[in-house]
């Protein structure tokens, strides 16, 4: 066969006569962010992208290719199953358990209640407590979630937000009643409040009292915990809530900008800001637009530190992240089909060179996993580690045409979306006027419409359905949980030195008045068994609450 001349050439020639002969391929290609594929990448994609010297080698700027010389040859990504029920007792068995199973990272969730500052038994509670994470009411309840967990030897992510300054001060004194320094315990707490006014509604206070709370918690762990990550910017939940890969891209830049324009202005280096922010993305079905999004993200992030912020130190110009694959992807129907998806987005989280990893479960549509169904997802990370093949190089799918060209291409349309924003005066500024929000409902209809319309195929909803009358078994929450957590709250109250509580909370009331940070009195408050709910009640005194969504 005679070699074609150009691309456009091969494609007249060989494609089309394919497409006449199965019509029903000739629907448009797109990727889940409604980027059109081609039939074929050639070079001819990649002119004029100056591809060596905007991807260059492992380890080095802009770190397309990795934050890491060898990646995981050197070291296997940390495998952090995220979980947590009921009450910590019942969460620290679960942790042990995962644990022994080979993880080698915690991951805690938490119930509603705990994420919007409420203790167990406040009415605001009732039907809430250990439903959808664990019930963390005081020092006391972190004591017991971390029993026998060495907190020198496991890090620990806390995906916790509002809340975020008291989780970390129950923790900080959790590690130091361990006997743990200070500066040997390592994890993150997610601790971004600007993703909740956008996504998930899980906020407490006003916008700049949260932005405050958030600085505080930076130069504190800047201070105090070098080893720990004191923000993990989340484009994961922007992702669940309806947004598609560009966007995920775009708004969490934004959001970091103004994280590190808050913490400029409190003072805090940018180069130690740089090595401490760390970042939360999400693993879609859509195999190599994720790959590409994750390879975009370490560029946008490099560029923004060096270019934008003057960043000196090279190891602020690294973009480290933690994924977790889709929840919002997975279904009620055929949970089988379940373990399948959540393999591709764990495989694309992977490739794409993520520094940890959360795999869900299969019966996530339907409850909280049980413990086979977590042991699976941890499973599948496992198989991909040790059986794949996919960690034994740096960057594997590098050099291939479809991937490096749509790197490019979200990295340039997340820019786009990213400028918008920056001309409205930054993320504030458009959460205030509903842009972001606006944006996402309508990629989530595009999405929903594409759905129905059967335009994008998901197997066991829309096509390849079955008539399913079985049942699986799922993880139920007794409602005997909230009662525990009351009889313990009222204990430890009538066995506390109640008077050291009032003062500490006293002094943490005059530092949020005097606008001073309040993290070095929290864990005042925290040591002396003041509860979160009393501690969150004290700041919504002094800063108000937020009553209402932005629109």
């Amino acid at each position: 066969m005679a070699k074609s001349n150009s691309k456009s050439e091969w494609t007249e020639k060989t494609l089309d006569p394919s497409l006449k002969r199965f019509p029903e391929r000739q629907e448009r290609f797109i990727t889940s962010s409604e980027i059109p594929v081609a039939p074929l990448y050639t070079p001819e994609d990649l002119e004029g992208s100056d591809y060596n010297e905007k991807v260059g080698y492992p380890a080095e700027y802009p770190y397309v290719r990795g934050p890491q010389p060898t990646m995981y040859r050197g070291r296997l990504w940390t495998m952090r199953q995220y979980a947590g029920f009921a009450g910590a007792e019942e969460s620290n068995l679960r942790y042990r358990y995962l644990l022994e199973q080979g993880q080698t990272g915690l991951s805690v969730a938490f119930d509603l209640p705990t994420q919007i500052g409420y203790d167990s038994d406040s009415p605001l509670s009732e039907g809430e407590v250990g439903r959808v994470g664990v019930a963390i009411d005081s020092l006391e309840d972190v004591e017991t979630l971390f029993n026998q967990i060495p907190l020198d030897k496991v890090s620990t992510s806390m995906t916790i937000n509002a809340t975020a300054p008291v989780l970390l001060a129950m923790y900080v004194v959790a590690a130091k009643r361990q006997g743990v320094p200070l500066a040997a315990i390592s994890g993150t707490i997610q601790n971004d409040v600007l993703k909740e006014y956008i996504a998930r509604g899980t906020y407490i206070f006003p916008p700049k009292a949260a932005i405050k709370l958030v600085t505080d918690t930076f130069a504190y762990c800047v201070d105090q915990l070098p080893k720990w990550n004191f923000i993990n910017v989340s484009g994961y939940h922007i992702r669940e809530a309806g947004s598609d890969a560009v966007q995920e891209l775009a708004f969490t830049m934004a959001n970091a900008v103004t994280y590190i324009r808050a913490a400029l202005e409190a003072g805090i280096d940018i180069d130690h800001l740089g090595k401490q922010f760390a970042f939360f993305f999400v693993s879609h079905n859509n195999l190599f637009e994720e790959v590409a999004k994750f390879r975009a993200a370490r560029r946008m992030w490099a560029i923004l530190m060096r270019e934008r912020f003057g960043a000196k130190d090279p190891k602020s110009w690294v973009l480290r992240f933690h994924t977790q694959t889709a929840g919002s992807t997975l279904t009620a129907q055929q949970p089988e089909n379940n373990v399948v998806r959540v393999a591709i987005q764990a495989l694309a989280a992977v490739l794409g060179g993520t520094q940890s990893l959360h795999t869900c479960a299969r019966d996530e549509a339907l409850a909280l996993p049980t413990e086979q169904s977590a042991q699976i997802a941890l499973r599948t990370q496992q198989v991909i580690a040790y059986e794949s093949g996919a960690a034994d190089t740096v960057d594997p799918l590098a050099g291939s045409y479809y991937v490096e060209w749509l790197t490019n291409e979200l990295e340039k349309r997340a820019w786009e979306e990213f400028e918008k924003i920056d001309k409205m005066g930054g993320s504030m500024a458009a959460i205030e006027q509903g842009y972001m929000q606006r944006q996402i409902t309508e990629a989530a209809y595009r999405y929903q419409r594409r759905v129905e319309e059967k335009e994008q195929i998901v197997v066991g909803v829309n096509r390849f359905t079955i008539d399913e009358k079985r049942s699986i078994q799922i993880l139920r929450v007794n409602d005997e949980v909230r009662d525990r957590q009351v009889a313990k709250l009222q204990a430890l109250r009538q066995r506390r030195d109640n008077s050291a509580v009032q003062s500490n909370l006293a002094a943490l009331k005059e530092t949020a008045i005097r606008g001073d940070n309040v993290m070095p009195v929290m864990v005042d408050c925290v040591e002396s068994y003041a509860t979160l709910g009393e501690i969150c009640d004290v700041l919504r005194d002094v800063y108000g609450e937020q009553k209402q969504s932005f629109v």
